[in-house]
């Protein structure tokens, strides 16, 4: 469950001409207690239709989605086959990174940087810490044209951010070994999004201001007509609405085989958190930031002990395909292991701490690194909306702004997330 970055050799022209590697496009309710009482009053009064827009899927896309639909006047309904930012979701658990570092990418570097004053906005109205402003710290093993891109891109747009040598970075962070690393880039006014947290805190809202949210879990959805009437649930009810948006993350393939199928591929990803030492406040913020090691082959990454959760780390180097209904989530030894390691190496006091806690999740993988927003090709009236590729979550404001646009005809597609710019990938 992360947000990261890493590098690759081949750069297109411009940010949706030609495919990128994912690895390119990364390198560079209020209260639970809140939410709780939506659960626990489904919606049951329009379940036979009136609605003008049904949305499958309470993550981060979904929930930005039905939140901006239901803004401009739609009577939407937002459906979750287990609640919102559930701990089998692409959005539940801990943190998330939002960072502007984009390798130069306009398009992913605008978005983050918008929607970050969204999410500060969402947390100052509950008063509530959902963007932690402990700034984003990337390490570089060389200082290449790319950055210089970059850097332009970013301070050209406003965003502030500072280049350090490796000098600077040993003196400003010593419990990390920065050891060959060339430039440092940081951005101060990044950070962690709490992400189980937010996406509840947001649905709360939508709520409130008059949405409807309701568990229920979707069966395959069909119809030989050109529009697509309902959709039906496990139990055998059956939902109706104007039109459908689903934005079921790594549930898409299953969903849609024949149509997303292998244009998406939940990958099995570990995360980890350790305890420092007690009174050891140096991997804490405000003294440690979130921080990206792009140089690396498996491109680690990691946060401050937010929470004091532990001091989280994790890679973003691809696991096995995965299944996330019926795979286990215990973490691995081998990753354990490995993780150790790279510890030793950058953080060396915590390489022999203990194990806080570990989690299981999984990306969302388009072939790519872009996201997967397009009309169903058999429905008018139907959307699928995913492909997060573990950069997903921070965008949330700006994909809901987007899906609302794109199925109410105010906005402008963007080719690079249409179905046919996606192929199936292994």
């Amino acid at each position: 469950m992360g947000d990261l970055s890493g590098s690759d050799e081949h750069r297109p022209a411009t940010a949706f001409e030609a495919p990128v590697s994912r690895r390119y496009l990364l390198g560079g309710l209020a209260t639970a207690g809140a939410l709780a009482g939506v659960s626990a009053a489904p919606v049951l009064a329009k379940a036979s239709g009136g609605w003008d827009f049904i949305v499958v899927g309470a993550g981060v896309f979904g929930a930005w989605t039905a939140w901006n639909l239901q803004r401009r006047g739609n009577r939407v309904l937002l459906l979750d086959a287990w609640g919102v930012a559930h701990s089998r979701s692409s959005s539940g658990g801990e943190t998330r990174l939002i960072r502007t570092e984009y390798a130069g990418n306009e398009l992913y570097t605008r978005w983050a940087w918008q929607s970050l004053a969204e999410w500060q906005a969402l947390g100052k109205r509950h008063e509530s810490p959902i963007f932690v402003d402990v700034g984003a710290l990337y390490i570089y093993p060389k200082d290449t044209a790319k950055i210089a891109e970059s850097i332009a891109l970013q301070r050209g747009m406003g965003i502030p951010i500072e280049t350090l040598t490796p000098a600077e970075l040993a003196k400003r962070w010593p419990q990390m070994n920065f050891d060959g690393v060339a430039v440092g880039l940081l951005q101060p006014t990044m950070g962690a999004l709490m992400a189980r947290r937010s996406v509840q805190t947001l649905v709360a809202d939508f709520v409130k201001a008059g949405g409807s949210f309701r568990p229920f879990a979707v069966d395959r959805p069909r119809s030989e007509r050109a529009t697509l009437d309902s959709i039906t649930g496990a139990g055998g009810e059956t939902l109706r609405a104007g039109r459908y948006i689903f934005a079921c993350g790594p549930w898409l393939p299953k969903l849609f085989p024949d149509v997303v199928g292998d244009r998406i591929v939940p990958s099995r990803q570990e995360v980890f958190y350790f305890a420092p030492e007690p009174g050891d406040d140096r991997f804490a913020p405000p003294h440690m930031p979130a921080w990206v090691d792009a140089g690396d082959p498996d491109l680690h990454y990691g946060f401050p002990d937010i929470e004091y959760r532990g001091f989280k780390i994790a890679l973003d180097g691809h696991g096995p395909k995965y299944d996330p209904d019926a795979a286990d989530r215990r973490i691995t030894d081998k990753g354990l292991a490995d993780v150790r390691a790279y510890l030793a190496k950058r953080f060396p006091d915590l390489a022999r701490r203990p194990l806080a806690l570990a989690e299981v999740c999984q990306y969302e993988n388009s072939d790519n690194g872009h996201l997967l927003i397009d009309r169903h090709p058999a429905w008018v009236n139907a959307w699928v909306v995913g492909g997060g590729s573990g950069h997903g979550f921070k965008h949330g404001p700006a994909v809901g702004r987007y899906v609302c646009d794109l199925v109410l005809e105010t906005g402008k597609a963007e080719p690079a997330f249409a179905l046919a710019a996606h192929k199936a990938h292994g």
